[in-house]
């Protein structure tokens, strides 16, 4: 058969992303890292507030509403944002406007694949740099590459740590392209690496209100960096890639910060207690600073165990986690951390797994 496309489009594979049951399925969904909990009350009645005026109309291309609240928000120029269909388009913007056959992408793993993917389809150069046991970064390594562009997802998925900001700092001095630090999961952390945005003209931190802000479906986010950095994505970004209803819904729930933030305390007090009772099942379980866990199967006590297994055993039963078929993640499981009663039923589940 005849190929129409370009020889790297032929030959990669392609992102897949997490099972996405249809709504109103009776599954336990703790696979993709959704919020537990519904997005902003200010954010759902400007959705049923929208006027038919509104989508009749081309949307704000830049989003000037949105990134005025985000401004107000986090206290950083409203020209030092750039907003996007979901995070995952300012990470577009910044390989296309950056990457090229000739160029070199970094990063370090296991971490988010959509890197890898993105850089495929450019195509440029990539250089994977593992992760050691204890996930500290490979600050050297990362600045050998010479890389147009280096990723840091910062909290990591899937391994839930936050790098230090010490450590990115360093990287940032050191590297000549831009650095990339993926904010994706901060409104669980305990740390940001805003800051370097002040301090350095090659660094983009990027967000998104798909967690923290429970509006993955809505499909928006931001990057923030300085002006002379975010001209260049300007000039690649689709001239009207934010909808209308995405601006205003999205900027009532960024002005809504208590609301975001008292879920997201929620969430942190669930993961402390589901990350306890994982331990007592015998499973390994890596501290996060995110919405979700990185365990490792038990091993000692249940030698049968097996990963792949617990995931189908219990999508069998309705609950649906995450398993990456890949070296290094083939013995663990990505599990979001849900409401303390959808916990619950996670837990006996497993507990019963664990019997059999």
């Amino acid at each position: 058969m005849t190929s129409y496309f370009r020889p790297n489009i032929d030959a990669m594979a392609g992102y897949v992303p997490g099972e996405q049951p249809k709504p109103g399925t009776n599954i336990l969904k703790l696979n993709t890292n959704e919020n537990p909990y519904p997005p902003s009350p200010a954010a759902m009645a400007m959705l049923w507030s929208i006027d038919g005026e509104w989508l009749r109309r081309y949307p704000d291309p830049y989003a000037n509403d949105f990134r005025q609240a985000v401004s107000d928000a986090l206290g950083i120029p409203a020209s030092w944002v750039i907003v996007g269909n979901g995070s995952d388009d300012v990470l577009n913007m910044l390989v296309r406007a950056c990457a090229a056959a000739d160029r070199t992408v970094a990063y370090p793993m296991p971490t988010y694949v959509l890197y890898r993917t993105l850089t495929e389809m450019q195509p440029a150069n990539i250089v994977e740099i593992p992760y050691g046991e204890d996930f500290r970064l490979p600050l050297a390594e990362l600045v050998a590459a010479n890389a147009a562009i280096t990723f840091i997802a910062s909290p990591n998925s899937p391994s839930g740590h936050v790098v230090p900001i010490g450590d990115l700092r360093e990287l940032a001095r050191q590297v000549s392209g831009v650095l990339v630090v993926d904010e994706a999961y901060v409104d669980f952390a305990d740390e940001t690496a805003l800051p370097l945005v002040h301090e350095f003209e090659n660094v983009i931190v990027i967000r998104t209100l798909s967690k923290g802000y429970s509006l993955a479906g809505l499909r928006l986010g931001f990057g923030i960096a300085q002006p002379a950095l975010l001209e260049g994505l300007f000039k690649v970004k689709d001239s009207y890639n934010i909808d209308a209803i995405a601006c205003l819904v999205g900027t009532a729930a960024m002005r809504d910060q208590a609301y975001k933030n008292a879920c997201a305390e929620y969430v942190k007090a669930s993961r402390s207690q589901l990350r306890q009772d994982l331990k007592n099942l015998g499973f390994r379980v890596w501290e996060s600073q995110t919405n979700f866990l990185l365990v490792q199967v038990p091993q000692a006590d249940h030698p049968q165990a097996d990963a792949e297994k617990i995931y189908l055993d219990l999508k069998e039963r309705g609950i649906l986690i995450r398993y990456f078929k890949q070296s290094g993640l083939d013995d663990k499981l990505r599990i979001t951390v849900g409401t303390d009663a959808q916990n619950q039923v996670l837990l006996e589940a497993l507990q019963s797994i664990m019997l059999d």
